[in-house]
């Protein structure tokens, strides 16, 4: 009978904690120099610097940072949580009858866009040997190779048939 009771203490003593633990909080905070800057976070609009969004999950992030008069900043981050974010640390981090905050920052450096129209035929020079050079990467459709035989034909000579 003291190992029933010793049981159902120790189940009650988990449902108690477990009922009345805290939590982890994720969260990343975005700055920038200057401060004003909108952020999107995988596609989804945040706020302007300085900034914080809750995550569920540490991981990779997409970010896209734009401000007028400055070149815009798309890049790729990696947001790592503590060292309880790791098991078996989590599961306690997660039952800690407290919050446990775990923050990521990211800090952006905007550079002022030089809008000259040297500047300007600069960069759409650039873009387009970029979209020449993806396009020429890319194999014929089968619309294309017909349309290049059909060419090919109508630029022959004229042929007689021959007299037998």
């Amino acid at each position: 009978m003291n190992r029933m009771h010793a049981a159902i203490a120790s189940l009650a003593l988990a449902a108690t904690l477990a009922s009345t633990s805290g939590c982890v909080e994720r969260k990343i905070s975005f700055t920038s120099t200057p401060p004003g800057a909108l952020v999107w976070l995988n596609e989804r609009e945040i706020g302007r610097t300085p900034c914080e969004t809750e995550i569920v999950y540490f991981g990779e992030y997409d970010v896209r940072v734009e401000l007028d008069g400055f070149e815009p900043i798309v890049t790729h981050r990696a947001a790592d949580g503590g060292a309880w974010e790791n098991p078996p640390l989590d599961f306690f981090a997660e039952i800690w009858p407290g919050k446990v905050l775990s923050e990521t920052l990211f800090h952006f450096d905007l550079v002022t866009r030089d809008d000259s129209e040297p500047a300007l035929l600069d960069r759409a020079t650039m873009l387009r040997d970029r979209i020449e050079a993806e396009h020429a990467a890319q194999p014929e459709t089968g619309q294309e190779i017909l349309d290049d035989l059909k060419n090919e034909v109508e630029d022959r000579p004229a042929q007689t048939p021959a007299q037998f």
